[in-house]
């Protein structure tokens, strides 16, 4: 079981449209531009976190690859974790640009794997990982420096690896999530860091008990992330008042068409979130400190951890016994509440970027 030692806490660069003062209301001045997302990476290195998700969506928000190119010159310490979807960009050319991109990060670039449907396209789920799975091999031998020479089901390739390399010379680490079947057995096959939402703390335990298991049939190793939102204010009242406030003005029509717009909305994961929702109390907990709110106006990861700064350690501090290496963290607006978690809940915790395990069991 992993769990000790420095966690890595990563914040959220809000890419993909998702920034709002009150859930379902939007906000032109938090609408996804180059201008604000480029504020909120540029907080999130000021107030101390060692990672950004650079999130992927077509219809949401702004390039994340262009993105992280333009971003990168101005940080000088954090990492970038820069999601791309899998299947979408011809894989010698995603291979020159990633490398590229962690040149300009002197080696500071993580990647997010994405495995949701191509813009245009639908491919079931089975098909659709067995694809990633294609892709993530070829991608980590090209940016090993390693030639080429695969002919599958979705990939026919014989080819040389680019000039272009990573600084260190070998692939950045893979984070990845995915709760179907097929998910599960393409992450413990060839991802670095398995990434789950929001749960109880006992759900977690058993997705990372799940994975272990998983991965160690494939020989390998892997640490654990998880993507939550979160809400800290100076006393738990606060908090509690706060999250109430931002689904003050949520019409629920409008929060399940922004449900359903996303490509993954129709996902295990995704429907573990409503779960969780028809299970919590009459305020939206599921369990201490645990908010389903959020997912009344959004895809995905559905909770926020809610609480004072001491119950916002504590819970994290859950987590992290049961196996979580790595937190990418959110709130809303993502500028104010980047702030307030960099000011009361960074200082607290053991962090620090995340060395993914030697694969080998």
């Amino acid at each position: 079981m992993s769990g000790s030692g420095a966690v890595e806490v990563a914040w959220f660069g809000a890419l993909c449209d998702d920034d709002y003062r009150y859930l379902g209301v939007p906000d032109p001045t938090l609408a996804s531009s180059w201008q604000h997302c480029r504020d909120i990476t540029l907080a999130a290195e000021r107030n101390g976190f060692d990672n950004i998700l650079l999130p992927s969506g077509y219809t949401l928000g702004i390039d994340s690859t262009a993105f992280a190119a333009g971003v990168a010159p101005l940080t000088e310490r954090m990492r970038l974790l820069l999601a791309v979807r899998m299947g979408e960009m011809w894989l010698p050319q995603l291979a020159r640009q990633i490398a590229t991109i962690d040149q300009m990060l002197d080696g500071r670039l993580t990647v997010n794997i994405i495995s949701s449907d191509i813009p245009g396209e639908t491919l079931e789920s089975a098909p659709r990982y067995r694809r990633t799975l294609e892709w993530m091999h070829v991608l980590r031998t090209l940016l090993d420096g390693q030639p080429v020479d695969f002919h599958g089901e979705f990939v026919d390739l014989t080819l040389d690896p680019p000039r272009a390399s990573t600084v260190s010379g070998c692939c950045p680490p893979f984070y990845f999530g995915g709760f179907s079947e097929a998910a599960k057995e393409t992450a413990a096959a060839a991802c670095d860091v398995f990434l789950t939402w929001p749960d109880t703390v006992d759900g977690v335990a058993a997705t990372v008990a799940d994975m272990e298991a998983r991965a160690a049939r494939h020989g390998r190793r892997l640490r654990y992330g998880l993507r939550s939102h979160v809400i800290v204010r100076e006393t738990s009242q606060a908090a509690r008042a706060a999250a109430a406030a931002l689904v003050s003005r949520l019409d629920d029509t409008v929060g399940a068409a922004i449900r359903g717009r996303s490509l993954d909305s129709a996902s295990v994961g995704v429907r573990r979130q409503a779960e969780l929702r028809e299970t919590s109390d009459r305020d939206g907990y599921v369990e201490a400190n645990l908010w389903t709110g959020i997912g009344r106006a959004r895809s995905g990861a559905g909770a926020a951890i809610v609480g004072d700064p001491d119950e916002v350690v504590a819970k994290l501090g859950a987590y992290r016994d049961v196996g979580i290496d790595a937190f990418i963290l959110s709130g809303y607006p993502h500028l104010d509440e980047c702030d307030r978690v960099g000011r009361h809940v960074l200082s607290s915790l053991d962090h620090g970027p995340l060395t993914p395990l030697d694969p080998a069991a």
